[in-house]
């Protein structure tokens, strides 16, 4: 299975959907997406091999770093160029001793 984002103008990704790998066209998909739905269509990656993360709505996708970036977490305290990932402080859960 191959998986493709649509971005709207602003490059939000507004939803993902599954390509066909045996698609006859060769191409998993991507011109079906094109000819039947019409907009911006990006090839996204289930296990984050091509463009850093798996694209997911309200994601923003990055033409320069050619990366799909998560919203901005309210607790960021910068962004990981190497990964295209948010830096949140790590929260330590406490276990209950029963």
């Amino acid at each position: 299975m191959s998986h493709f984002a649509e971005i709207d103008n602003n490059n939000k990704v507004i939803r993902v959907l599954v390509g066909d790998n045996n698609d006859p066209a060769g191409d998993e998909g991507y011109q079906w997406l094109i000819d039947n739905l019409g907009g911006t269509w990006i090839k996204t990656s289930y296990n984050g091999n091509i463009r850093f993360n798996y694209a997911g709505i309200g994601y923003t996708y990055d033409e320069v770093r050619d990366a799909f970036i998560a919203p901005e977490p309210e607790n960021a305290i910068g962004f990981d160029e190497d990964t295209c990932t948010w830096i949140v402080p790590k929260v330590e859960i406490e276990t209950l001793a029963e």
